[in-house]
């Protein structure tokens, strides 16, 4: 009876861990460049990670501003344009970079007070229901030049 027993002991942490829960969508590497005229809206970026299951970003919203819209910088025929979108795919254990020149955030009136602290938290929308909170670190216009912090680098913390 004690070996069947031991044995089961055994396995059963390999068999559990081959059920682990799947890899969630999360966002990371988070900031704003903001507005050197504050009538103006301020621009946002990060990475969305697709989880296990592919997903799709709904919005963005925050009690830090007034407005936030997603819109995507294109060229046409040399002329430079910006469109906003309502949703955006996240394929699964893909990703979808927000950066200059491409897809950002616009946030219109953004809070003295986010700005004073240096951050803000947006809350991103999932198609599925999920709603991902995320810091993002607010870059005055003398610092937008500064390239985006790595995931983990000690400055973000």
């Amino acid at each position: 009876m004690r070996a069947p027993l031991a044995l089961f002991a055994l396995a059963a942490p390999l068999a559990l861990s081959a059920c682990g829960d799947p890899a969630p969508t999360y966002v990371d590497q988070a900031w704003i460049r903001l507005s050197p005229n504050k009538e103006m809206p301020s621009a946002g970026y990060f990475v969305a990670h697709g989880g296990d299951a592919g997903t799709q970003l709904r919005g963005v919203i925050t009690d830090y501003a007034l407005k936030v819209e997603m819109h995507e910088s294109l060229t046409k025929d040399g002329m430079t344009t910006m469109e906003r979108i309502d949703s955006v795919d996240i394929p699964a254990k893909g990703k979808v970079a927000f950066a200059p020149g491409g897809k950002h955030l616009m946030l219109f009136g953004i809070n003295d007070t986010a700005i004073s602290r240096g951050k803000m938290q947006l809350t991103f929308l999932m198609a599925n229901g999920d709603r991902l909170l995320v810091d993002a670190v607010i870059r005055k216009p003398e610092a937008a030049a500064v390239p985006a912090p790595k995931a983990g680098d000690a400055s973000e913390h």
